[in-house]
C-alpha cells in the first residue's frame, strides 16, 4: 500500500483555489467540491476553531449530503466565503430540498492568518468563496492539485509563525480498490516531525537531540511560555484544516468515525497538535462509489478499520506535503521562511 497522488484521485472530487498577495494581502480560499450525493461529517479537536455549519454534519441531524467544503483564511471573518460557495451551489441546483428551493449544505473552517500580509482587514469574503467554487467546478476529472502557497494556504504558517505552511495532499489505494485521500491546510503552532528524511523504517522515527530541543522551544515555548519572544506579545493563533475523501460507501456515522481516526495523522505529523491555540478540524467525505465488504459483522469492522487507518496515514502525508511545498514569503508583516530549506 503506497501513498502518493492527490485528493482528486477520488473520482468526482474537484479543488478550487483563489488567493491574494501583495498590497497588504496574504490569504485565500480553497473549496473542495464533491460529486452530488456525497455524505460527510466532521471532528473538531483544536481549542480555537473557527467553523461554519459543522452541526449539520452530526450523524443525528437531518441532512445527509455535503455540497461543498470551504477552507479559508481570515479567521472567523473569512467564514463569509462560505456564503459565496452557497450562492454558487444554489445557482447550479445543488442543495437540500426545502419548500420553494434549495439550501446548500456548505460547512466551512478557517485558519488564522490575519495581518500576515500587513493589513489586518485583508481577508477572504463571499466573492472569493464564489470564485473558488467556480474554479473547482471548471476543473477536469482527476486534475492536478496546486500545493503550497495557494488558496487557504497562502497565509499559513507553522512553528509559532516562523516558517511558511501551505496546502498539501496525498492519496492511497487499498487492496480492495477503495481510494482514501486527504487535503490539508497546514497553519500549525507546532513543527513537523517524522519527515521522510528521518524515517529509519516504516513506523519508526528518529529525531536528533538538537532538533528535538529546537522543536520544544520553538513550538511550545520556553518556561515563560513565549518561546524567547516578547513576553507581552499575544499568543500565536493557528489551525490545521483537513478534508479526507474516499470513494467508499459510508454513512454519516462512518464518516464521523473516519474524521476522528484521521486526527491521528495530525498527531503523527506535528508536534504539538490539538493545542488550545489550534483549531484543528477534519472533515470526512464519502462519495459512495465503491461498496465495502459488510457480509458479516467481522468483515464490516475490518473494512472500516482498514479505511480509517489509511485515513490517518494520508493525513500525515498531506500535512508533510503541504510544508515541503510551501515557499518562503516576505511581506510588510515580516518573513516566513521555508522549513528545512
Amino acid at each position: 500500500m503506497g501513498a502518493t497522488g492527490a485528493i482528486t484521485d477520488v473520482a468526482g472530487i474537484r479543488i478550487g483555489h483563489v488567493q491574494k498577495s501583495g498590497d497588504g494581502w496574504l490569504s485565500g480560499v480553497t473549496v473542495v467540491l464533491p460529486p452530488p450525493g456525497t455524505v460527510g461529517s466532521v471532528d473538531v479537536r483544536g481549542g480555537g476553531p473557527a467553523t461554519h455549519e459543522t452541526d449539520s454534519l452530526d450523524p443525528t441531524t437531518l441532512s445527509q449530503a455535503v455540497d461543498a467544503v470551504v477552507l479559508t483564511g481570515g479567521s472567523a471573518f473569512g467564514l463569509a466565503a462560505a456564503g459565496g460557495a452557497m450562492r454558487w451551489c444554489e445557482e447550479n441546483g445543488r442543495g437540500f430540498q426545502v419548500p420553494g428551493g434549495l439550501v446548500p449544505i456548505v460547512p466551512a473552517a478557517a485558519i488564522f492568518d490575519l495581518g500576515r500580509g500587513g493589513d489586518f482587514s485583508a481577508r477572504p469574503d463571499e466573492a472569493m468563496g464564489y470564485a473558488a467554487t467556480a474554479a473547482a467546478a471548471q476543473q477536469r476529472e482527476g486534475h492536478d492539485v496546486e500545493r503550497g502557497n495557494v488558496g487557504a494556504g497562502t497565509g499559513a504558517a507553522i512553528g509559532r509563525g516562523q516558517y511558511k505552511g501551505g496546502v498539501g495532499t496525498a492519496s492511497v489505494t487499498l487492496d480492495n480498490g477503495v481510494v482514501v485521500a486527504a487535503l490539508a491546510v497546514v497553519n500549525a503552532l507546532g513543527l513537523p516531525f517524522g519527515t521522510p528524511a528521518q524515517q529509519t523504517e516504516p513506523g519508526s522515527v528518529r529525531l536528533s537531540e538538537e532538533r528535538a530541543s529546537t522543536q520544544r522551544v520553538s513550538a511550545v515555548g520556553s518556561e515563560t511560555g513565549n518561546g524567547g519572544t516578547d513576553p507581552g506579545a499575544p499568543p500565536p493563533l493557528n489551525t490545521t484544516l483537513v478534508v479526507v475523501a474516499t470513494d467508499a460507501v459510508l454513512d454519516k456515522a462512518d464518516c464521523k468515525r473516519t474524521a476522528s481516526a484521521a486526527h491521528a495523522g495530525l498527531a503523527r505529523a506535528l508536534a504539538p497538535s490539538h493545542t488550545l491555540a489550534d483549531g484543528d478540524t477534519v472533515f470526512a467525505l464519502a462519495t459512495g462509489a465503491v461498496a465495502l465488504d459488510r457480509s458479516t459483522p467481522t468483515a464490516r469492522q475490518i473494512s472500516l478499520i482498514t479505511l480509517q487507518s489509511a485515513a490517518a496515514d494520508v493525513v500525515r502525508l498531506a500535512i508533510l506535503d503541504g510544508i515541503s511545498r510551501a515557499e518562503a514569503v516576505t511581506t510588510a508583516a515580516g518573513t516566513l521562511g521555508a522549513y528545512g530549506r
